[in-house]
């Protein structure tokens, strides 16, 4: 098993509104997009996130080499208990995720 973030050019989250984090995993070749693609469980992102897995929203774009996955904030954007206005420390928390045989 290996750190996402050891097998992609870039993971990187951005805020997708109030309501919206997304996270975007740039896999860099069709060959890399196709093994992550297969071997990243949405569930275990959702468990990850600790939102439910119905709430997540994955898009695998083949073309890009992309997978983004949107899911929505536990607070939103910029209230007291806000604790990444930008979203970014997803992309850390996602890079950290163990995938493989």
């Amino acid at each position: 098993m290996a750190e996402l973030r050891d097998m992609v050019e870039k993971v990187r989250a951005k805020n997708a509104g109030p309501f919206w984090i997304t996270v975007d995993v740039f896999c860099g070749s069709q060959e890399a997009f196709d093994w992550i693609s297969a071997a990243l469980d949405t569930g275990a992102v959702a468990a990850l996130f600790d939102t439910p897995a119905q709430t997540l929203k994955r898009f695998d774009i083949a073309d890009l080499h992309v997978i983004k996955i949107s899911f929505p904030r536990a607070a939103v954007q910029g209230a007291p208990d806000d604790r990444d206005m930008h979203g970014a420390s997803f992309a850390a928390i996602l890079g950290e995720l163990r995938i493989g045989d």
